[in-house]
């Protein structure tokens, strides 16, 4: 699951690490929360691995992706990108078309952005900036 607000470097991160071997639920284009549910129960029925790609800003937000994923002995890695406003700023404005959104909407995301905890049922957790354009930093989650 990745946790961030847009313009953190979810989408690019996930085509660099994850697009050969996880399927990709994202809101954004399911449009629906029936969608994304039936979709991400199939996956988990079936072993298909997954990548939530949504801003997951919220305990809120992860506890149906966390509590559909317990139900079924899942185990869930959380992916929290390093938020800076003013990168995510920019490379929001780089964006065309739908994918750009309104500044006060990154704000606002900004705003109500939760850091995640392991309490909250991941099995693991870690911390991903950008070192430079394309490139990638994992460390280990510190609390």
């Amino acid at each position: 699951m990745f946790i961030g607000i847009q313009g953190s470097g979810k989408s690019t991160f996930y085509a660099s690490y994850f697009a050969d071997s996880h399927l990709r639920i994202n809101l954004d284009m399911l449009k629906t929360r029936h969608r994304e549910r039936t979709l991400l129960e199939t996956c988990i029925r079936i072993g298909q691995s997954v990548v939530v790609d949504n801003t997951n800003i919220t305990s809120q937000d992860r506890s149906r992706y966390l509590a559909m994923a317990a139900n079924s002995g899942t185990p869930v890695r959380g992916y929290y990108f390093e938020s800076r406003v003013k990168e995510c700023l920019a490379r929001n404005e780089a964006r065309s078309g739908t994918k750009r959104i309104k500044e006060a909407g990154l704000l606002g995301t900004y705003g109500r952005l939760e850091l995640p905890s392991i309490d909250e049922g991941f099995a693991d957790l870690s911390f991903v900036r950008i070192s430079s354009p394309g490139e990638f930093e994992i460390l280990e989650w510190q609390p």
